[in-house]
């Protein structure tokens, strides 16, 4: 029975050591992997988790578009981004809806939001201006 409890203490380790998840920023401490700026920015942050579990922050979703550049993105599992309207939140960035609009600043200058649906994204392009674009689209338009 002592070895049985052990056997399911050490599975439960190994299952919750192994996850692959995002990881909360640390806000004001963490630097950007691509720019090395400091991210304070709760609203534009984003981040990348590899396959194995490894993340990569980012002070701004346009910073982790760039280091897509650099990487190889076979080896990555999720893209996320901060949501818009839910500050600290991240979002699954390809399944996110972008706004640049000028009355909007980011960190890097991109004047970039992700927002977790398109209405989310049409309401404040309504208020702000601007140019709504799919992940896809994005990551085209900020490659050119």
């Amino acid at each position: 029975m002592r070895n049985l409890k052990h056997v399911v203490i050490t599975l439960l380790l190994v299952t919750f050591s192994c996850t692959s998840g995002p990881k909360a920023i640390d806000y004001g401490n963490e630097g950007c992997f691509f720019c090395k700026m400091t991210i304070v920015d709760k609203v534009h942050a984003a981040e990348v988790v590899t396959k194995k579990g490894k993340t990569y922050t980012f002070d701004a979703t346009e910073c982790m578009v760039h280091f897509l550049n650099t990487f190889d993105t076979a080896t990555i599992k999720l893209y996320l981004s901060n949501d818009y309207n839910v500050p600290e939140s991240l979002i699954d960035a390809t399944q996110s809806t972008f706004l640049i609009s000028k009355n909007i600043p980011s960190p890097m200058g991109a004047y970039l939001s992700a927002f977790k649906t398109q209405e989310e994204a049409i309401a404040i392009q309504l208020q702000k201006g601007g140019e709504i674009y799919t992940w896809n689209e994005l990551l085209i338009h900020l490659n050119k």
